[in-house]
């Protein structure tokens, strides 16, 4: 699959894979950024692409970002298939770094490109027409209990 990418700016890094067998995308920044401590900041890819009818692109923390304290508090964002802005990454600093420094072509996130099935919801009328399972209504930590 061809994805079009277009560089915003001449220190933009197109998105690159840290070995042949990784899921994901690395996404550098264009430009450095400060991030205060418990703050939120929209950090600069430089670059604006098109995807293919019937995919997304989810946006994901970097374990190495993340082990330090800098998370996608959105995580994973999505990008959709008709969006062709630049690709900006939402970054919160919960580490003790005030402020968290991000330097010009840093890895700051991957993107991981999935399908998106065609779906068609049917209502049905009664509650008991979902059917049972053994899991039932449990939610939110049900299947990890003891």
């Amino acid at each position: 699959m061809r994805v079009a990418v277009h560089r915003l700016n001449e220190k933009a890094s197109l998105p690159s894979r840290g070995s042949s067998l990784a899921a994901g995308w690395d996404l550098r920044t264009s430009k450095g950024a400060s991030i205060p401590k418990g703050e939120v900041a929209m950090v600069s890819t430089g670059l604006a692409m098109a995807l293919p009818h019937g995919f997304e692109a989810q946006i994901r923390a970097r374990s190495g970002l993340a082990r330090r304290g800098l998370i996608i508090p959105n995580g994973p964002g999505t990008i959709d298939a008709d969006y062709r802005g630049e690709i900006k990454v939402l970054l919160l600093n919960l580490s003790a770094e005030d402020p968290f420094i991000i330097e010009q072509g840093e890895r700051i996130a991957q993107m991981i490109i999935q399908r998106i099935p065609e779906v068609a919801f049917e209502e049905v009328e009664d509650f008991d027409d979902l059917g049972e399972t053994g899991r039932g209504q449990g939610g939110f930590g049900s299947t990890g209990r003891q």
